[in-house]
């Protein structure tokens, strides 16, 4: 008989008696699920933050800051600056000038809805250019701000997040106070975590004079970038750093993205250990309960290696049905769950959804079959090396 042939027929025994051996498979496979829902959710987080900023931005928007600044809190710009800017080589037109916005970057507290908790907010001062630089803002509830006014218009993902954001509520921040006026979503990108407000009035609220971090610009097309890149760096006039918009979002979650992969794969290995172990416990006891059938067959003429392979597949077998119901519970439980956390980059809350994705489920199924390959081995080992004459004294 053939190796394959024996190698089928002795797997589809070892499966066959599975039923009776019912508990401790029951046992393996629980363990598997759990270190793949966690490992598959925790990676969730890291892929929905990295998704959230990854959306946003636009290839021919530019985003021009101090030089030497990676972000938007160590920026700052004069007027003057601000001006020469927005009047770069390439900059969108309209008859109400160019279509740029110099903006101001603070940070506010607000309570999150769940716990009660002071969290870093975001407040965006703009101009009335921001929102045709941005194009894709909807209003979905309220009015936009009126220059000149203290009103604001938060993100729905802050409102979600974040208690007192309701149309009509009045806020105190800096020297003034502030209502809120509207609700407006921009596509589930980082957008919708901040909060808006007239550039004019938020610069003399938080006494920053006629200062601004950073100028959003919209150009005429993407292949403009390079030559309004150019232009500005090499003015004598401005020392700045310009970078398309949609690639200086996708930077800033590099960190956040780097420190939850580092820890998941961290806690899934650990994870992993315990369920590797409970595999090996359930495969030793399913080969000392086939002592009898496995000497048999060696009896019979059956090798060595269809008894290895058996063994091997009942393990990955039952590693692959845990990691799917792992996978699974991950999925329905958690993608797009939202929530909020801090970007280290400008040290405020982003929201963002988890998201599992099918690429996340896959490394999950893969981690499971590998927990079932390590569970697997030395009890292959040890079924292939029963002595015939366990049979035969057990007969």
């Amino acid at each position: 008989m053939g190796f394959i042939l024996q190698a089928l027929v002795v797997t589809g025994m070892s499966l066959r008696s599975v039923p009776r051996r019912l508990a401790p498979a029951v046992v393996a496979l629980v363990g598997v699920a759990g270190v793949v829902a966690v490992m598959v959710t925790v990676l969730s987080i890291a892929e929905g933050f990295r998704a959230t900023l990854s959306r946003t931005g636009s290839p021919d928007n530019a985003i021009v800051l101090r030089s030497g600044s990676d972000s938007e809190l160590s920026s700052g710009l004069g007027i003057e600056e601000t001006r020469i800017i927005a009047d770069g080589p390439g900059v969108r037109r309209t008859p109400d000038g160019p279509l740029a916005s110099s903006e101001l970057y603070v940070i506010v507290d607000l309570p999150k809805r769940t716990t009660g908790t002071a969290a870093n907010v975001p407040l965006r001062g703009i101009e009335p250019a921001a929102l045709e630089v941005r194009g894709d803002v909807e209003m979905v509830e309220g009015r936009r701000f009126e220059a000149g006014r203290n009103e604001i218009i938060a993100g729905v993902g802050a409102a979600a997040e974040f208690a007192g954001l309701e149309v009509g509520s009045t806020l105190r921040w800096g020297e003034g106070e502030w209502t809120v006026v509207g609700l407006f979503t921009t596509g589930g990108t980082l957008s919708e975590s901040e909060l808006w407000c007239d550039v004019r009035v938020l610069q003399p609220a938080y006494r920053r004079g006629s200062t601004f971090q950073s100028v959003r610009a919209k150009l005429q097309s993407p292949e403009a970038f390079e030559a309004y890149k150019d232009a500005l760096t090499t003015d004598p006039r401005l020392s700045v750093r310009v970078v398309r918009e949609n690639e200086y979002y996708a930077s800033q979650s590099a960190v956040l993205d780097g420190i939850i992969r580092g820890l998941g794969t961290l806690v899934t290995a650990l994870m992993a250990v315990g369920a590797v172990f409970g595999a090996i416990n359930t495969m030793y006891s399913a080969v000392a309960a086939r002592t009898r059938e496995i000497a048999t067959l060696r009896a019979l003429g059956f090798g060595g290696g269809p008894v290895v392979v058996s063994v091997m597949v009942e393990s990955m077998l039952l590693a692959l049905i845990g990691g799917g119901l792992g996978a699974l519970t991950a999925y329905l439980g958690f993608n797009g769950y939202r929530a909020a956390t801090l970007n280290f980059q400008s040290f405020s809350q982003v929201v963002f959804n988890f998201r599992v994705t099918p690429g996340l489920m896959v490394q999950g199924l893969v981690a499971a079959l590998l927990m079932g390959l390590l569970g697997g081995l030395f009890p292959a080992v040890r079924a292939a090396r029963v002595p015939v004459s366990s049979a035969l004294r057990e007969l």
